[in-house]
């Protein structure tokens, strides 16, 4: 080919390669369809499900309203903090993933509870697989503020970002915080962000379910919650978010008038306690074993005492060597306690309170479930289920594999939008 001839055939594809470089997008851009969404987990601890409805939380009204509401969420037994927060995230009951209550026994490890930082973030308490690992071990980030587990490396992985727990951080910066990481660009923000806030179980222990100062913790968290939805929904599809909110447990007033002393269900010579509260657990003296069977086994006014193999087979609860040998229950209300508690109580004139722990299937104790966001169908409402549930859906939207659990998948599969969005990685 001649000289002249070849140059103007290379000025030619120079010219189509410069317009096709010119007609395609620029690299760093990314079209917004082509985000991940981020999985944002909120619990309100203590949020009975009842407690909606009430003129008090209108963000959170709106939300189960316009998304995915359960007609309420039956918490795991027993119905305390520790446990139901760490099945929500493993699918697990607690009698499978061995917090099996808020205080814990452990022949190995010695006492846990939650006020023990180190025991906490111990990963060999934890059992199961949490949500954060799973997604972690897929190549995910993830980030928890105060999540139980989420201090501890379960499984030795932790979550990328997380705070030691800090029962004074402000709810403001709470929400600060979460904003802070949705802020980070798409490439290094989390795929999954837990979000903890204790206000409203905090004034239910003190002052009672139905107190002003409950209703003022809720108007507070509804606030923040509402406010953070504003936040990323104002985005659009620069931000997506599917929002999940939940509780752990309701609450129950509780009063002077129902205490029961553990000495008078068996005195210390005869079995060790676990803990108090509404879930005793007793552990018989060496050599006491039947005579702690006597003056426990059976039905003593406002509390019912098992071993632990034979509890009710709907809670699901006995098997897992944390539990004492002995476990009492004490009906909705009613507290199990030391002698020189109830007497100090009493000195003071305490007028009562608000506790948790109690039969699951009862309505104070049940917990609330709503979602909204690009993944869920809108308006949509469910029958109520069991919290062993949420783990299987929390993994679909994350589009990692499922880790061993109790929940079902077909429980919550109907809220999933159709066509289903594609997880992105």
């Amino acid at each position: 080919m001649p000289l002249p001839l070849v140059r103007a055939a290379q000025l030619a594809c120079l010219v189509l390669v410069l317009t096709a470089c010119a007609s395609r997008p620029p690299s760093a851009s990314r079209p917004a369809s082509d985000i991940p969404a981020t999985l944002l987990l909120v619990s309100v601890d203590g949020l009975r499900a009842d407690y909606l409805g009430r003129g008090l939380t209108p963000h959170l009204d709106a939300l189960a309203r316009e998304g995915v509401q359960a007609e309420w969420m039956k918490p795991s037994y027993p119905s305390l903090t520790f446990p139901n927060h760490y099945t929500l995230v493993t699918g697990l009951r607690p009698d499978h993933h061995g917090i099996v209550g808020n205080t814990i026994g452990d022949e190995t490890l010695g006492r846990f509870v939650p006020s023990d930082s180190q025991a906490v973030g111990d990963g060999r308490w934890w059992g199961g697989e949490p949500i954060w690992v799973g997604a972690e071990n897929a190549g995910l980030r993830t980030a928890t503020l105060f999540w139980p587990g989420s201090e501890a490396a379960v499984q030795g992985v932790r979550p990328s970002q997380w705070r030691r727990y800090d029962k004074a951080y402000p709810l403001e910066q709470r929400v600060s915080q979460v904003r802070q990481w949705l802020d980070l660009p798409a490439a290094q923000r989390p795929r999954l962000i837990t979000l903890y806030f204790d206000q409203v179980d905090a004034a239910g222990h003190d002052h009672g379910p139905d107190s002003p100062e409950v209703a003022q913790r809720l108007r507070e968290v509804d606030a923040a919650i509402g406010e953070l939805r504003s936040y990323f929904e104002a985005r659009g599809a620069a931000l997506p978010v599917n929002l999940i909110v939940v509780s752990d447990h309701g609450m129950t007033a509780t009063s002077p008038d129902r205490m029961v002393a553990i000495e008078s269900l068996a005195p210390a010579e005869v079995a060790d306690t676990i803990n108090s509260g509404q879930v005793v657990g007793f552990v018989p003296k060496p050599g006491r074993v039947q005579q702690a069977e006597q003056r426990l086994l059976g039905r003593h006014g406002a509390v019912e005492c098992w071993r632990k193999q034979d509890m009710p087979a709907r809670w699901h609860y006995g098997s897992h060597p944390r539990i004492a040998p002995i476990v009492c229950q004490a009906d909705e209300g009613w507290l199990i306690e030391r002698q020189s508690k109830i007497d100090s109580r009493r000195a003071e004139d305490w007028r009562g309170g608000g506790a948790h722990g109690y039969d699951p299937a009862l309505p104070s104790m049940r917990a609330i479930f709503m979602a909204s966001g690009p993944a869920f169908r809108t308006r949509v409402r469910v029958p109520a289920f069991d919290n062993v549930d949420v783990y299987p859906l929390l993994a679909r939207l994350l589009g990692i594999p499922a880790a061993a659990n109790d929940g079902k998948p077909e429980t919550l599969g109907g809220i999933i939008a159709t066509p289903e969005p594609i997880p992105h990685r």
